[in-house]
C-alpha cells in the first residue's frame, strides 16, 4: 500500500488488495468482465482518504469508500461539507456500466417564500440568507450516504462510517486550511454559542495543531450509521434538529426532514472533440453551462492559436454560457428549461456572435441575443476501485462553515445554501452570481448549483475530477478538460495544477490567479477590451483520479493549492 501526502495530495493508490478474500475477488472479476487494476482515492484531507482506504481493505467497493470519505470529511472539513449540507455523487457501476447522478442537494423548507429575505423596498434584509437558521436548506448528505450503502455498496453503514465516528469522538488537528476558513467566518461563528464552543477557542480562531472534538456530532453520526436514513430524518434526531434550527431563527418543520428524498438523475452527457464528458445535470448548472461553452469552443481550432487568442475565445464562450445560466436554469422539478440550450445548433449560433479580436461587453450581449422562447466549497473527492467502479463527489455547505450555526445539541453545522437561490431581482449571491425567476425560492425547491463532479472518457482512459470553488467550479473544470483533450500527452497531474482564470458574465471582468500569468498575457487581453483583474489568492482544490484504459491502473492527483489554505 502506498500513501502520498504532498501539498493537498491526500491520495491512496492501492494494488489489488491481497488482504481481501481472493476467491471472492476473482469471482467478482470473472462475472463482471472487469479488468484487474488498482484503486485510487483523491480527497481534500488525509484522514478522509485513510477512512476510504480502510473500507476498501475490508472488502468494500468504491461506493462504500465514498460513504467513508464523505462522512470523514463531514468531521474534519466542517468549513466545506457536513451532515448539514448537500452533495452530488456521480457514479459509474462497473458490473453493468450504469452511470447515475445522486442528487442530494438541499431543498427549501415548506414555509419558504420568494421574498423571505427582502424588505418592503426589495432589498436584502441584512445577512439572513448567509448567517443563522434562516439561511439553511434541508440537508441531503445523510440521505445520500444511506442510498450509497443500501443500493450500491457491499458494507453496512455502521462499518463504512466507523472511522468518521471515531474522528468526531477523538478529534482531529487543525490545519492551515481550517485556520483560513475559520478566520473568514470568525465573527459569524462567534455569534452562535454552540458553534463557537466547538470551532473556536475562547472566541478566537484556534492555532494550527489545536484539537477539535465533536462528541455531539459523533452521536448523530452513530444514529445514522445504526438506523440509516431514519436515524437522521425521523425520530429524536429530527426533532432536535428542528428545535435547534427554530431556536436559531429558522423555519424548518419535522415534515421537511421526513419528506426529503435523494433523486437518482440521468447525468448530463456531451462530446467535446474525441472525448465524452459525463457530468452533473440540473439542478447543477454544470452539464448545460459546460456543454454549451465547450460546444462553442469546438467550432474554433484552439490548439493552433497563441495562448492569448485561445484564452480570449474561452472567456467569450464562458460569458455566453454563464449568461444563459442566469436567464434560464433552475430546479427541473419547478421550471421548464429551454431544450435549445443543449443543442449544437444553438452553440454554433452563439459562437457566431464572438469577435475573435474584441471582447463583447456583458451589457451589450443581451441585445446581441434575445431571450429564448419555450412552450409551457465545498469539497470534492474522486475514487476508483480495483473492479472499475468510479465515484466523483462534490459536497458543500456553501460558504465556509455554512450558516455558522450548530443545530441544538445534534452537533450538525447548518448549511447556508438558501443563498444559492435568486434572492431578488438583480440581487447577486455570495459568489456574485445573478439569477431570475427560474431559480427563485419556492417550498421544496432545490437551488441551482455549480457543483459538477465529472468523468471524461477518451481512448486513453477515464479522468474523474471535480473541485470546490463556488461559481468558479465550472471554469476550473472546463480549463482542465481543454488542457486534457486539446493538448496530447497532458496528464491528470497537470490538469489539477494548471494556472486558472475565470469569467462568469456578471460581474463583467476576467479574474486570474496571482503570479501565474505574464504581464504580456494580461496586456494582450486588455487590448482586446477585457477588464482584467488579478485575484487576491489562488483558488480551487481539484481532486482527480485517472484510470488507464489499457492497464486498468488508477492514479490519484491532488491540487497543490490545498495546503496553502485556498478556499475559493
Amino acid at each position: 500500500m502506498k500513501s502520498t501526502d504532498r501539498f493537498a495530495l491526500f491520495v491512496f493508490v492501492r494494488a489489488r488488495a491481497r488482504a481481501l478474500a481472493l476467491a471472492a475477488l476473482l469471482l467478482t472479476l470473472a462475472t463482471s468482465g472487469a479488468q484487474a487494476g488498482t484503486a485510487a482515492i483523491a480527497s481534500a484531507h488525509p484522514q478522509a482518504t485513510r477512512a476510504g482506504e480502510g473500507v476498501l481493505a475490508q472488502g468494500g467497493n468504491a461506493f462504500d469508500a465514498a460513504v467513508a470519505v464523505a462522512a470523514a470529511l463531514a468531521v474534519v472539513e466542517p468549513y466545506a461539507s457536513g451532515l448539514g449540507g448537500g452533495a452530488f455523487f456521480l457514479l459509474h457501476r462497473a458490473e453493468d456500466g450504469r452511470r447515475v447522478m445522486l442528487d442530494a442537494r438541499e431543498v427549501a423548507p415548506v414555509a419558504a417564500t420568494p421574498g423571505m429575505y427582502l424588505d418592503a423596498a426589495g432589498e436584502q434584509k441584512g445577512r439572513l440568507s448567509l448567517d443563522g437558521g434562516m439561511a439553511a436548506g434541508i440537508p441531503g448528505v445523510p440521505a445520500a450516504l444511506a442510498v450509497l450503502a443500501d443500493r450500491y455498496g457491499r458494507l453496512p453503514l455502521s462499518r463504512s462510517m466507523a472511522a468518521a465516528i471515531a474522528l468526531a469522538e477523538d478529534g482531529f488537528d487543525v490545519d492551515p486550511r481550517y485556520v483560513v476558513a475559520a478566520r473568514f467566518r470568525e465573527e459569524a461563528l462567534r455569534a452562535d454559542q454552540r458553534a463557537a464552543a466547538i470551532f473556536l477557542r475562547e472566541g478566537r480562531v484556534p492555532e494550527v495543531g489545536a484539537r477539535i472534538s465533536q462528541p455531539a456530532l459523533a452521536r448523530t453520526l452513530r444514529a445514522l450509521a445504526e438506523h440509516g436514513r431514519a436515524g437522521f430524518y425521523e425520530g429524536d434526531v429530527a426533532r432536535r434538529l428542528v428545535a435547534g434550527v427554530r431556536a436559531a431563527g429558522g423555519i424548518w418543520e419535522e415534515r421537511d426532514l421526513a419528506g426529503y428524498q435523494v433523486i437518482e438523475r440521468e447525468p448530463a452527457r456531451f462530446a467535446y472533440r474525441a472525448a465524452t464528458v459525463t457530468t452533473a445535470s440540473l439542478p447543477s448548472s454544470g452539464g448545460l453551462v459546460m456543454g454549451q461553452a465547450l460546444r462553442i469552443l469546438e467550432t474554433f481550432e484552439l490548439a493552433a492559436l497563441p495562448a492569448t487568442e485561445r484564452d480570449h475565445l474561452v472567456v467569450e464562450a464562458w460569458r455566453r454560457a454563464y449568461q444563459d445560466r442566469a436567464r434560464y436554469l433552475g430546479d427541473p422539478g419547478f421550471v421548464c428549461v429551454p431544450r435549445a440550450l443543449g443543442s449544437p445548433e444553438y452553440a454554433r449560433e452563439r459562437a457566431g456572435s464572438i469577435d475573435s479580436q474584441r471582447a463583447t461587453s456583458s451589457q451589450a450581449l443581451e441585445g446581441l441575443h434575445p431571450a429564448l422562447r419555450e412552450g409551457g466549497n465545498t469539497t470534492h473527492f474522486s475514487i476508483a476501485d480495483a473492479q472499475g467502479n468510479l465515484v466523483a463527489a462534490t459536497l458543500s455547505v456553501n460558504l465556509p462553515f455554512g450558516a455558522a450555526v450548530v443545530a441544538g445539541d445534534t452537533g450538525v453545522l447548518l448549511n447556508n445554501e438558501m443563498n444559492d437561490f435568486a434572492i431578488g431581482k438583480d440581487q447577486p449571491n455570495a459568489y456574485r452570481l445573478t439569477g431570475g425567476a427560474a431559480n427563485a425560492i419556492a417550498p421544496g425547491k432545490r437551488p441551482l448549483s455549480s457543483m459538477a463532479p465529472t468523468f471524461v472518457d477518451d481512448a486513453r482512459g477515464t479522468l474523474v475530477l471535480g473541485t470546490p470553488g463556488g461559481s468558479r467550479i465550472l471554469s476550473m473544470i472546463m480549463l482542465g478538460i481543454l488542457e486534457y483533450v486539446d493538448r496530447p500527452g497532458v496528464d491528470a497531474e497537470r490538469v489539477v495544477s494548471l494556472p486558472r482564470f475565470h469569467h462568469q458574465y456578471l460581474p463583467d471582468r476576467l479574474e486570474y490567479e496571482p503570479g501565474q500569468f505574464s504581464d504580456a498575457w494580461v496586456q494582450a487581453l486588455r487590448d482586446k477590451g477585457h477588464t482584467v483583474q488579478e485575484g487576491r489568492r489562488r483558488w480551487g482544490n481539484m481532486q482527480a483520479v485517472f484510470v488507464d484504459a489499457k492497464t486498468g491502473q488508477a492514479s490519484a492527483h491532488g491540487d497543490p493549492r490545498g495546503r496553502a489554505g485556498v478556499l475559493f
